[in-house]
């Protein structure tokens, strides 16, 4: 994988084809972001080797091919290229174009209630997203709290929001979650219980 596409967009996991191949890919509305602020292209990769292009009222039909592992052939319009196929998650989708220092970048609009039309859309669809994935995360961690240096807990995001309710801490001591040894990322309460919304 290119530097470039790897500072971009960090923590991608190369394609899998027992994993993500009929539970992710195939047969999945694709919204190409590249280009998105022109024209909205959705692709959709079907298992007979079939690849439909939608754009604005047309279709147009092309062949892909799982080469190997996680690299496709994909016929276009310019010829046939070759890409490497990465998931951030289920609805990220980033092929690598191995010619040429280009990627591109789709979101899965099959998971989502409203279709992706602008970058806007795109946009409010990852923040709502993450901020979901975030806040489960939240939910899900325990954290231990400073207070006049000396540290208590495990607790839970909800039992430290009731303990600042109740006027027992202050909404600004700092926090830690059991995973990490120090306090340095400088994480307060606050910041938990204003993340949870």
């Amino acid at each position: 994988m290119k530097n470039a596409l790897l500072n971009s967009i960090p923590n991608l996991k190369p394609f899998n084809h027992d994993l993500h191949l009929n539970s992710v890919f195939i047969g999945k509305h694709w919204v190409l972001v590249n280009g998105l602020s022109e024209k909205k292209s959705v692709y959709v990769f079907e298992d007979d080797n079939i690849l439909k292009i939608s754009e604005a009222e047309s279709v147009s039909k092309t062949s892909w091919n799982i080469d190997i592992k996680d690299v496709f052939s994909i016929e276009t319009e310019d010829g046939l290229i070759t890409v490497k196929a990465y998931f951030k998650d289920d609805d990220v989708l980033v092929l690598d174009h191995q010619d040429k220092p280009d990627f591109a970048l789709f979101i899965n609009e099959s998971n989502y209630e409203e279709e992706l039309n602008t970058v806007g859309d795109v946009r409010k669809f990852l923040r709502d997203k993450y901020k979901q994935k975030v806040t489960r995360l939240i939910y899900a961690h325990k954290f231990y709290y400073i207070e006049n240096f000396k540290e208590f807990g495990p607790f839970t995001v909800e039992e430290l929001s009731e303990k600042v309710k109740a006027e027992d801490i202050s909404a600004y001591c700092f926090v830690r979650d059991i995973n990490e040894a120090d306090y340095s990322n400088r994480l307060r309460i606050w910041d938990l219980i204003k993340e949870l919304g």
